[in-house]
């Protein structure tokens, strides 16, 4: 039952994505070395949209606003920033100066409007979180933009008279950005509310809520698609009949599909001697706090400065340091990772694979540039200790002894953001992606070490893990 509803969901959910595909036409190009992907219907000449992803992000995370756009006649362009997804270039500059970091991205901005923007016709601008503030500095240089429509948005750019055709969509779970967009709101009539449009001689402008939405989340939210094409179609004079698809749960019902059928070929992988008894509560708290206290005491003051992407020489150091903490422990109390089976790590390196596929295609970049492959092997020296020592004693706790020995790592990190904040402020966005790869690949390589050992899931996790932040992160070089 559990294999057939698997393959129920992958099959419904992938119907429904290639659905909001059809009929457009989706190709990729370069305007000098930044990576432009064309979403429009065949011969299309609609309005152009040009659509920027935030940090850490890539063009696969804004097609859920790009392709309903594409569908309603509208040629959408989304670009990837420096150092993100296939964009081989690295960010530099001062990344909390607008003189900085702020302005290459501005000025890259710019360079994709004028080569996109049709004559005669103001382009319209999309964006997301960071791409917000790039976005509306970019607007005020250029001449032949139009309506904007910024998600999640804060930029101190944003005053009373620019932009001035303006729609603001922020997650229902983001209260300080609704502020924000309450606060542009306001600024052209005071007393506005929130979900109201207004309008002050040129300057129009509308704020609203996504409802059951979050940062990351509002880019597949019905309610804000619906409102971005509105926005849209009344500032160009069209009248689009385009129905937004829910692309948001067929992305859930796809990825918890695969995640589920893996449970019926772990059965098939090779049977191994299943470790036996529970590890102790003493044992647990021995086997979380000591690493808590010593992975950030050990990593903090090191800086090696090697990898061009952000705080991933730190990451490396934290995780060797934790995962050998918890290894040499491990030894200590005579568990055994057990021996390594090829076939187990094959399959699960393979599901892993299949799993990044539909990621990549439907979600988020999940396939690195070739630059980032070295990144990834130095990633690895420390992803794989630490995976190993997690499926070992994954194996040996409940679901809450597991949620304490993962829940420890995500609290070192966060003793070493407190210990050096300006330095390593940006592990902070790592926790994101660990949560979704403890809940993903560790759901995974749970079914697998349970049948053939911690040792081969660990080694093929921890390849997975250092995958997952080598392309997740930023290129950046100071």
């Amino acid at each position: 039952m559990r294999i057939f509803l698997a393959a129920v969901l992958i099959v419904v959910s992938s119907v429904v994505l290639e659905m909001a595909r059809h009929d457009v036409e989706i190709t990729q190009f370069d305007l000098g070395q930044t990576p432009v992907t064309r979403y429009a219907r065949p011969d299309s000449d609609g309005p152009a949209v040009v659509v920027a992803h935030g940090f850490a992000g890539s063009q696969q995370m804004m097609q859920g606003y790009a392709l309903p756009l594409a569908r309603a006649g509208y040629r959408v362009f989304v670009f990837e920033f420096l150092g993100h997804g296939q964009n081989v270039l690295p960010m530099s500059g001062d990344l909390t100066s607008v003189a900085g970091t702020t302005r290459l991205l501005v000025d890259q901005t710019t360079a994709v409007i004028g080569a996109v923007a049709p004559a005669g016709q103001p382009v319209a601008l999309l964006g997301h979180s960071m791409a917000t503030d790039i976005l509306v500095r970019a607007a005020a240089g250029c001449r032949d933009v139009g309506p904007i429509v910024l998600i999640s948005a804060f930029s101190q750019a944003v005053d009373a008279t620019s932009p001035q055709t303006l729609l603001l969509i922020s997650g229902e779970w983001e209260p300080r950005l609704r502020a924000f967009g309450l606060q542009a709101l306001q600024m052209v009539a005071q007393n506005a509310e929130e979900g109201e449009t207004v309008t002050a001689g040129p300057v129009t402008r509308r704020s609203i809520a996504a409802p059951w939405s979050e940062h990351v989340s509002v880019l597949q939210s019905r309610t804000g698609r619906a409102e971005a094409l509105g926005w849209l179609d009344k500032a160009y004079g069209r009248d689009s009949d385009v129905t937004i698809l829910p692309t948001g749960w067929a992305i859930l019902g796809l990825l918890l599909g695969i995640v589920m059928m893996f449970r019926g070929v772990a059965r098939c992988l090779p049977a191994r001697h299943a470790p036996t008894g529970r590890l102790g509560v003493r044992q647990i708290a021995a086997l979380t706090l000591l690493p808590v206290c010593i992975a950030p005491l050990v990593a903090v003051p090191l800086n090696f400065g090697m990898l061009p992407v952000l705080v991933a020489d730190y990451l490396v150091v934290h995780l060797m340091v934790f995962g050998m903490v918890q290894l040499v422990l491990c030894r200590m109390l005579g568990l055994q990772s057990g021996g390594f089976s090829a076939i187990a790590f094959g399959v699960v390196l393979l599901w892993c694979a299949l799993f990044g596929f539909a990621l990549d295609r439907y979600a988020a970049n999940f396939w690195p540039t070739t630059a980032r492959f070295w990144i990834i092997m130095a990633m690895a020296l420390g992803a794989v200790p630490y995976m190993v020592a997690d499926m070992m004693l994954a194996q040996r706790t409940s679901w809450l002894g597991r949620l304490a020995l993962r829940g420890s790592f995500l609290l070192s990190l966060g003793i070493a953001v407190a210990l050096d904040f300006e330095r390593l402020f940006f592990l902070m966005m790592i926790a994101p992606v660990l949560v979704l790869f403890y809940l993903v690949f560790g759901t995974i390589g749970g079914s697998a070490a349970g049948r053939s050992g911690a040792l081969s899931t660990g080694l093929a996790l921890g390849l997975v893990l250092a995958w997952a932040i080598g392309v997740s992160f930023p290129l950046f070089q100071p």
